[in-house]
Protein backbone atom coordinates (compact mmCIF):
# COMPACT_ATOMS: atom_id res chain seq x y z
CA UNK A 1 0.00 0.00 0.00
CA UNK A 2 0.91 3.24 -0.79
CA UNK A 3 1.96 6.09 1.61
CA UNK A 4 1.03 10.01 1.41
CA UNK A 5 3.43 12.96 1.37
CA UNK A 6 3.21 13.38 5.36
CA UNK A 7 3.24 9.73 5.85
CA UNK A 8 6.47 9.49 4.34
CA UNK A 9 7.86 12.43 6.01
CA UNK A 10 6.78 11.16 9.41
CA UNK A 11 8.04 7.51 9.08
CA UNK A 12 11.25 8.84 8.64
CA UNK A 13 11.90 11.48 11.29
CA UNK A 14 10.12 8.38 13.25
CA UNK A 15 13.03 5.90 11.91
CA UNK A 16 10.36 3.58 10.21
CA UNK A 17 9.73 2.43 6.47
CA UNK A 18 5.73 2.47 6.68
CA UNK A 19 3.05 4.21 9.03
CA UNK A 20 -0.68 4.45 8.89
CA UNK A 21 -3.17 7.09 10.14
CA UNK A 22 -3.93 6.72 13.23
CA UNK A 23 -0.52 5.51 14.59
CA UNK A 24 1.34 7.50 17.39
CA UNK A 25 4.91 7.87 17.06
CA UNK A 26 7.31 10.12 18.52
CA UNK A 27 9.19 12.29 15.78
CA UNK A 28 12.42 13.77 15.54
CA UNK A 29 11.70 17.49 15.02
CA UNK A 30 14.33 19.25 12.69
CA UNK A 31 13.60 22.73 12.98
CA UNK A 32 12.09 24.45 16.14
CA UNK A 33 10.45 27.52 16.06
CA UNK A 34 9.48 30.18 19.28
CA UNK A 35 7.92 33.65 18.71
CA UNK A 36 7.99 36.64 21.15
CA UNK A 37 3.92 35.60 21.96
CA UNK A 38 4.18 32.36 22.76
CA UNK A 39 7.82 31.56 23.12
CA UNK A 40 9.88 31.40 26.40
CA UNK A 41 8.04 33.59 28.32
CA UNK A 42 5.04 31.43 28.47
CA UNK A 43 6.39 28.93 31.19
CA UNK A 44 9.35 27.67 29.36
CA UNK A 45 11.81 29.74 30.92
CA UNK A 46 10.28 29.11 33.92
CA UNK A 47 10.00 25.16 34.38
CA UNK A 48 13.42 24.87 32.09
CA UNK A 49 14.97 27.21 35.18
CA UNK A 50 13.39 24.68 37.88
CA UNK A 51 14.64 21.41 36.13
CA UNK A 52 18.07 22.94 35.35
CA UNK A 53 17.62 21.37 31.78
CA UNK A 54 19.60 22.74 28.53
CA UNK A 55 17.92 23.06 25.08
CA UNK A 56 18.68 20.08 23.51
CA UNK A 57 20.75 21.47 19.66
CA UNK A 58 20.94 25.40 19.54
CA UNK A 59 21.58 25.63 16.00
CA UNK A 60 17.95 23.61 15.29
CA UNK A 61 15.91 26.61 17.41
CA UNK A 62 15.16 29.53 15.95
CA UNK A 63 13.50 32.66 18.03
CA UNK A 64 11.95 35.02 16.30
CA UNK A 65 10.11 38.53 17.99
CA UNK A 66 7.49 39.81 15.61
CA UNK A 67 4.30 40.08 17.22
CA UNK A 68 5.61 43.24 19.45
CA UNK A 69 8.12 44.07 16.84
CA UNK A 70 7.82 47.63 16.92
CA UNK A 71 6.82 47.12 20.83
CA UNK A 72 3.78 49.89 21.19
CA UNK A 73 3.74 50.10 25.37
CA UNK A 74 6.36 49.23 27.65
CA UNK A 75 5.00 45.55 27.97
CA UNK A 76 5.78 44.73 24.39
CA UNK A 77 9.32 46.30 24.99
CA UNK A 78 9.83 44.12 28.28
CA UNK A 79 8.53 41.18 26.20
CA UNK A 80 10.88 41.52 23.36
CA UNK A 81 13.76 41.96 25.61
CA UNK A 82 13.00 38.79 27.59
CA UNK A 83 12.62 36.92 24.82
CA UNK A 84 15.95 38.08 23.51
CA UNK A 85 18.18 38.08 26.65
CA UNK A 86 16.84 34.44 26.92
CA UNK A 87 17.82 33.55 23.80
CA UNK A 88 21.43 34.69 24.51
CA UNK A 89 21.44 33.00 27.63
CA UNK A 90 21.07 29.90 26.08
CA UNK A 91 23.10 30.02 22.96
CA UNK A 92 20.06 30.60 20.76
CA UNK A 93 22.41 32.20 17.52
CA UNK A 94 19.13 31.98 15.54
CA UNK A 95 17.20 35.06 16.76
CA UNK A 96 15.64 37.52 14.89
CA UNK A 97 13.60 40.90 15.52
CA UNK A 98 12.15 43.81 14.01
CA UNK A 99 12.34 41.86 10.58
CA UNK A 100 8.82 40.30 9.90
CA UNK A 101 6.39 37.62 10.74
CA UNK A 102 8.08 34.56 11.64
CA UNK A 103 7.28 31.97 9.13
CA UNK A 104 8.29 34.13 6.34
CA UNK A 105 11.56 34.60 8.17
CA UNK A 106 11.60 30.99 8.81
CA UNK A 107 11.68 30.49 4.61
CA UNK A 108 13.55 32.96 4.01
CA UNK A 109 16.46 31.63 5.81
CA UNK A 110 16.48 28.61 4.44
CA UNK A 111 15.05 27.00 7.88
CA UNK A 112 12.13 25.34 6.11
CA UNK A 113 12.91 22.43 4.08
CA UNK A 114 11.57 19.62 1.95
CA UNK A 115 10.90 16.08 3.83
CA UNK A 116 11.99 17.95 6.95
CA UNK A 117 9.44 18.19 10.53
CA UNK A 118 9.16 21.70 11.65
CA UNK A 119 7.32 23.36 14.45
CA UNK A 120 6.78 26.36 16.06
CA UNK A 121 4.60 28.47 18.82
CA UNK A 122 2.10 29.50 16.50
CA UNK A 123 -0.41 28.12 14.50
CA UNK A 124 0.55 29.14 10.76
CA UNK A 125 3.55 27.47 11.07
CA UNK A 126 1.84 25.42 8.78
CA UNK A 127 3.14 27.72 5.55
CA UNK A 128 6.09 25.98 5.76
CA UNK A 129 4.34 22.90 3.67
CA UNK A 130 4.98 25.05 0.82
CA UNK A 131 8.75 24.05 0.70
CA UNK A 132 7.35 20.31 1.31
CA UNK A 133 7.85 20.00 5.10
CA UNK A 134 5.50 18.81 7.61
CA UNK A 135 5.24 21.83 9.36
CA UNK A 136 2.76 22.33 12.27
CA UNK A 137 2.10 24.75 15.10
CA UNK A 138 2.16 23.45 18.77
CA UNK A 139 1.76 24.65 22.37
CA UNK A 140 4.29 26.28 24.60
CA UNK A 141 4.24 23.65 26.84
CA UNK A 142 4.75 20.97 24.31
CA UNK A 143 7.80 23.01 22.88
CA UNK A 144 9.32 22.65 26.11
CA UNK A 145 9.59 19.18 25.43
CA UNK A 146 10.91 19.60 22.34
CA UNK A 147 13.57 21.69 22.99
CA UNK A 148 14.93 19.38 25.68
CA UNK A 149 14.58 16.27 23.97
CA UNK A 150 14.39 16.95 20.10
CA UNK A 151 11.36 14.65 19.82
CA UNK A 152 7.41 15.32 19.64
CA UNK A 153 4.45 12.56 19.81
CA UNK A 154 2.48 13.08 16.97
CA UNK A 155 -0.66 10.62 15.78
CA UNK A 156 -0.26 9.93 11.92
CA UNK A 157 -2.37 12.35 10.31
CA UNK A 158 -5.27 11.71 7.51
CA UNK A 159 -4.74 13.21 4.22
CA UNK A 160 -7.43 15.41 2.56
CA UNK A 161 -6.08 15.88 -1.31
CA UNK A 162 -7.14 19.44 -2.72
CA UNK A 163 -7.00 19.16 -6.71
CA UNK A 164 -6.98 22.57 -8.57
CA UNK A 165 -6.54 22.53 -12.07
CA UNK A 166 -6.46 25.38 -15.31
CA UNK A 167 -4.95 28.47 -15.16
CA UNK A 168 -5.55 31.50 -13.11
CA UNK A 169 -7.75 33.85 -14.21
CA UNK A 170 -6.95 37.58 -14.23
CA UNK A 171 -7.80 39.32 -11.14
CA UNK A 172 -7.83 36.00 -9.27
CA UNK A 173 -4.88 35.26 -6.77
CA UNK A 174 -4.24 32.16 -4.84
CA UNK A 175 -5.66 34.01 -1.35
CA UNK A 176 -9.13 33.38 -3.79
CA UNK A 177 -8.15 29.46 -4.22
CA UNK A 178 -7.23 29.15 0.20
CA UNK A 179 -10.44 30.89 0.60
CA UNK A 180 -12.50 28.77 -1.61
CA UNK A 181 -11.07 25.40 -0.47
CA UNK A 182 -12.12 26.63 3.19
CA UNK A 183 -15.49 27.59 2.34
CA UNK A 184 -16.13 24.19 1.12
CA UNK A 185 -13.96 21.95 4.28
CA UNK A 186 -14.83 24.35 6.56
CA UNK A 187 -13.72 25.79 9.71
CA UNK A 188 -13.30 22.02 11.26
CA UNK A 189 -13.79 20.23 8.25
CA UNK A 190 -10.00 19.11 8.18
CA UNK A 191 -9.42 19.11 12.18
CA UNK A 192 -6.11 17.01 12.19
CA UNK A 193 -5.58 16.26 8.88
CA UNK A 194 -3.25 16.74 6.34
CA UNK A 195 -4.69 19.30 3.25
CA UNK A 196 -2.05 18.26 0.48
CA UNK A 197 -2.67 20.86 -2.41
CA UNK A 198 -1.63 19.13 -6.18
CA UNK A 199 -2.83 20.36 -9.72
CA UNK A 200 -1.48 22.07 -12.66
CA UNK A 201 -2.98 25.18 -11.15
CA UNK A 202 -0.82 25.02 -7.78
CA UNK A 203 2.06 23.98 -9.68
CA UNK A 204 2.12 27.19 -11.97
CA UNK A 205 1.77 29.45 -8.93
CA UNK A 206 5.27 30.82 -7.41
CA UNK A 207 6.43 30.16 -4.16
CA UNK A 208 4.97 33.44 -3.18
CA UNK A 209 1.96 32.39 -3.49
CA UNK A 210 2.10 28.88 -2.61
CA UNK A 211 2.50 30.28 0.95
CA UNK A 212 -0.65 31.92 1.09
CA UNK A 213 -2.53 28.81 0.74
CA UNK A 214 -0.31 26.46 3.03
CA UNK A 215 -0.21 29.24 5.37
CA UNK A 216 -4.61 29.24 5.79
CA UNK A 217 -4.91 25.20 6.04
CA UNK A 218 -4.98 26.00 9.51
CA UNK A 219 -7.81 27.72 9.07
CA UNK A 220 -9.87 24.34 8.43
CA UNK A 221 -8.18 22.62 11.56
CA UNK A 222 -5.53 21.09 9.32
CA UNK A 223 -2.38 19.75 11.31
CA UNK A 224 -0.61 20.18 7.90
CA UNK A 225 -1.03 21.75 4.29
CA UNK A 226 1.53 20.32 1.95
CA UNK A 227 2.93 20.69 -1.72
CA UNK A 228 5.41 18.74 -3.87
CA UNK A 229 8.46 20.44 -3.73
CA UNK A 230 9.59 21.50 -7.55
CA UNK A 231 12.11 23.23 -9.23
CA UNK A 232 10.52 26.80 -7.99
CA UNK A 233 10.86 25.74 -4.41
CA UNK A 234 14.91 24.83 -5.46
CA UNK A 235 15.03 28.26 -7.20
CA UNK A 236 13.81 29.77 -4.05
CA UNK A 237 16.25 28.21 -1.65
CA UNK A 238 18.68 28.68 -3.96
CA UNK A 239 18.09 32.05 -3.40
CA UNK A 240 17.67 31.83 0.80
CA UNK A 241 20.24 29.53 2.62
CA UNK A 242 21.01 27.11 -0.13
CA UNK A 243 20.20 23.47 -0.89
CA UNK A 244 23.13 21.75 0.36
CA UNK A 245 21.93 18.62 2.29
CA UNK A 246 18.66 18.17 0.83
CA UNK A 247 18.76 14.85 -1.28
CA UNK A 248 17.09 13.51 -4.42
CA UNK A 249 14.22 11.58 -2.43
CA UNK A 250 13.52 14.90 -0.52
CA UNK A 251 13.12 16.56 -4.33
CA UNK A 252 10.98 13.64 -5.37
CA UNK A 253 8.94 13.99 -2.49
CA UNK A 254 5.10 13.19 -3.64
CA UNK A 255 2.21 10.80 -2.63
CA UNK A 256 2.44 7.72 -4.03
CA UNK A 257 -0.85 6.65 -6.85
CA UNK A 258 -2.03 4.31 -4.49
CA UNK A 259 -1.90 6.25 -1.59
CA UNK A 260 -4.91 6.30 0.53
CA UNK A 261 -6.89 9.88 0.77
CA UNK A 262 -9.64 10.29 3.34
CA UNK A 263 -11.62 12.58 0.82
CA UNK A 264 -10.49 14.51 -2.49
CA UNK A 265 -11.83 17.71 -3.70
CA UNK A 266 -11.21 18.49 -7.45
CA UNK A 267 -11.71 22.01 -9.01
CA UNK A 268 -11.08 24.18 -11.76
CA UNK A 269 -9.64 27.55 -11.07
CA UNK A 270 -10.88 28.82 -14.42
CA UNK A 271 -14.27 29.09 -12.92
CA UNK A 272 -13.05 30.72 -9.66
CA UNK A 273 -13.86 34.26 -8.97
CA UNK A 274 -12.08 36.85 -6.41
CA UNK A 275 -13.58 35.86 -3.00
CA UNK A 276 -14.13 37.20 0.54
CA UNK A 277 -14.80 35.80 3.77
CA UNK A 278 -17.19 37.47 5.73
CA UNK A 279 -16.71 38.21 9.71
CA UNK A 280 -16.89 36.43 11.62
CA UNK A 281 -15.16 32.91 10.47
CA UNK A 282 -12.75 32.21 7.84
CA UNK A 283 -15.13 29.63 5.87
CA UNK A 284 -17.75 32.48 5.91
CA UNK A 285 -16.96 33.14 2.23
CA UNK A 286 -18.52 34.01 -0.96
CA UNK A 287 -17.79 35.74 -4.08
CA UNK A 288 -16.93 39.38 -3.97
CA UNK A 289 -19.41 40.17 -6.27
CA UNK A 290 -22.14 39.44 -3.74
CA UNK A 291 -20.90 42.03 -1.11
CA UNK A 292 -19.70 45.05 -2.92
CA UNK A 293 -22.45 47.31 -0.74
CA UNK A 294 -20.63 46.61 1.64
CA UNK A 295 -18.55 49.98 3.24
CA UNK A 296 -14.75 49.32 3.96
CA UNK A 297 -12.89 52.25 6.26
CA UNK A 298 -9.41 50.78 6.50
CA UNK A 299 -7.97 48.52 4.25
CA UNK A 300 -4.64 46.21 4.68
CA UNK A 301 -2.28 44.39 2.75
CA UNK A 302 0.45 42.45 4.69
CA UNK A 303 0.97 39.44 6.90
CA UNK A 304 2.75 36.08 6.68
CA UNK A 305 -0.52 35.27 4.29
CA UNK A 306 -0.35 38.22 2.08
CA UNK A 307 2.39 40.55 2.24
CA UNK A 308 4.69 39.32 -0.13
CA UNK A 309 6.70 40.68 -2.86
CA UNK A 310 4.62 39.50 -5.42
CA UNK A 311 1.57 40.66 -3.41
CA UNK A 312 2.68 44.25 -3.24
CA UNK A 313 3.95 44.03 -6.87
CA UNK A 314 0.37 43.10 -7.74
CA UNK A 315 -1.33 46.02 -5.49
CA UNK A 316 0.94 48.52 -6.73
CA UNK A 317 0.17 47.50 -10.48
CA UNK A 318 -3.82 47.89 -10.10
CA UNK A 319 -2.84 50.96 -8.03
CA UNK A 320 -0.73 52.56 -9.78
CA UNK A 321 -1.50 56.38 -11.28
CA UNK A 322 -4.77 56.22 -8.82
CA UNK A 323 -5.61 56.79 -5.18
CA UNK A 324 -7.05 55.72 -2.96
CA UNK A 325 -11.14 56.65 -1.53
CA UNK A 326 -11.31 59.81 0.84
CA UNK A 327 -11.61 59.16 4.15
CA UNK A 328 -10.17 55.45 3.78
CA UNK A 329 -7.00 54.32 5.49
CA UNK A 330 -4.44 51.78 3.13
CA UNK A 331 -1.97 50.46 5.52
CA UNK A 332 0.82 48.43 3.95
CA UNK A 333 2.94 45.97 5.84
CA UNK A 334 5.58 43.94 3.65
CA UNK A 335 6.56 40.37 5.55
CA UNK A 336 9.95 40.77 6.08
CA UNK A 337 12.84 43.73 5.77
CA UNK A 338 14.45 41.67 2.71
CA UNK A 339 10.84 41.76 0.56
CA UNK A 340 10.40 45.52 2.16
CA UNK A 341 13.97 46.67 0.61
CA UNK A 342 13.17 44.67 -2.19
CA UNK A 343 10.32 46.43 -3.14
CA UNK A 344 11.65 49.87 -1.88
CA UNK A 345 14.49 49.38 -4.41
CA UNK A 346 11.89 48.18 -7.36
CA UNK A 347 9.44 51.59 -6.65
CA UNK A 348 6.66 49.25 -5.61
CA UNK A 349 6.42 51.22 -1.98
CA UNK A 350 6.72 54.26 -3.75
CA UNK A 351 3.51 53.66 -5.89
CA UNK A 352 1.87 52.49 -3.10
CA UNK A 353 2.69 55.61 -0.97
CA UNK A 354 1.65 57.47 -3.69
CA UNK A 355 -1.56 56.15 -4.08
CA UNK A 356 -2.33 56.83 -0.56
CA UNK A 357 -1.01 54.29 1.60
CA UNK A 358 1.02 54.05 4.53
CA UNK A 359 3.73 51.81 4.34
CA UNK A 360 4.33 50.02 7.79
CA UNK A 361 7.58 48.48 9.19
CA UNK A 362 7.50 44.26 8.66
CA UNK A 363 5.22 43.14 11.59
CA UNK A 364 2.33 41.18 12.81
CA UNK A 365 1.24 44.14 14.95
CA UNK A 366 -1.80 45.12 12.66
CA UNK A 367 -3.12 41.12 11.45
CA UNK A 368 -3.51 40.09 15.53
CA UNK A 369 -4.76 43.90 16.69
CA UNK A 370 -1.56 44.63 18.72
CA UNK A 371 -0.52 47.81 17.54
CA UNK A 372 -0.19 49.84 13.92
CA UNK A 373 -3.52 50.06 13.03
CA UNK A 374 -6.03 48.59 14.93
CA UNK A 375 -9.97 49.55 14.21
CA UNK A 376 -12.74 50.92 15.87
CA UNK A 377 -16.35 49.75 16.28
CA UNK A 378 -18.31 50.57 13.97
CA UNK A 379 -15.75 50.35 11.25
CA UNK A 380 -14.75 47.71 8.65
CA UNK A 381 -11.73 46.67 7.33
CA UNK A 382 -10.90 44.25 4.25
CA UNK A 383 -7.31 42.60 4.91
CA UNK A 384 -5.31 40.12 2.98
CA UNK A 385 -4.32 38.45 6.48
CA UNK A 386 -5.51 34.82 7.68
CA UNK A 387 -8.16 35.42 10.12
CA UNK A 388 -10.91 37.81 10.92
CA UNK A 389 -12.47 36.62 14.02
CA UNK A 390 -14.57 39.19 16.19
CA UNK A 391 -12.53 41.33 17.95
CA UNK A 392 -8.87 40.31 16.03
CA UNK A 393 -7.87 43.64 14.59
CA UNK A 394 -9.21 45.51 17.27
CA UNK A 395 -12.71 46.44 18.58
CA UNK A 396 -15.39 43.55 18.77
CA UNK A 397 -17.87 45.76 17.18
CA UNK A 398 -15.50 45.82 13.70
CA UNK A 399 -15.76 43.51 11.26
CA UNK A 400 -13.09 41.83 9.24
CA UNK A 401 -13.53 40.70 5.98
CA UNK A 402 -10.44 38.60 4.17
CA UNK A 403 -9.49 39.40 -0.02
CA UNK A 404 -6.55 38.87 -1.89
CA UNK A 405 -4.31 41.82 -1.91
CA UNK A 406 -5.93 42.80 -5.52
CA UNK A 407 -8.92 42.41 -3.39
CA UNK A 408 -7.90 44.85 -0.77
CA UNK A 409 -6.40 47.40 -3.37
CA UNK A 410 -9.10 47.23 -5.57
CA UNK A 411 -11.67 48.29 -2.45
CA UNK A 412 -8.88 51.00 -1.46
CA UNK A 413 -9.77 52.43 -4.62
CA UNK A 414 -13.79 52.57 -4.57
CA UNK A 415 -14.42 52.63 -0.16
CA UNK A 416 -16.50 49.37 -0.52
CA UNK A 417 -15.50 45.61 -1.09
CA UNK A 418 -15.12 45.42 -4.98
CA UNK A 419 -13.78 42.90 -7.16
CA UNK A 420 -10.08 43.87 -9.14
CA UNK A 421 -11.34 43.07 -12.17
CA UNK A 422 -13.73 45.85 -12.39
CA UNK A 423 -10.90 48.74 -11.48
CA UNK A 424 -8.06 47.17 -13.39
Amino acid sequence: MGQTMSEKILARAAGRKNVKPGEILWVNVDRAMMDDILGPRVEIAKHMKEIKDEVWDKEKVVIISDHYTPPASIKQAEIVKFTRDWAKEHGIGNYFEFVGPCHQIMAEHGFVRPGTVIVGTDSHTCMGGAMGAFATGIGSTEMMGVLIKGQIWMRVPETIRVVWDGSLPSGVMAKDISLKTIGVIGHAGATYKTVEYVGTAVSELPVDERMAITNMAVEMGAKAGLMEPDEKVREFLEAHGGTEGITEEDWSLRSDEDAIFCRTCNFNVEELSPMVACPHQVDNVTEVANVTETSIHQAYIGSCTGGRYYDLAKAAELLKGKHIAKGLRLLVSPASDEIWRRADGDGILKILAEAGATVLAPTCGVCVGLHSGMIAGGENCISSSNRNFIGRMGSKEAGIYLGSPLTVAASALTGHITDPRNVM
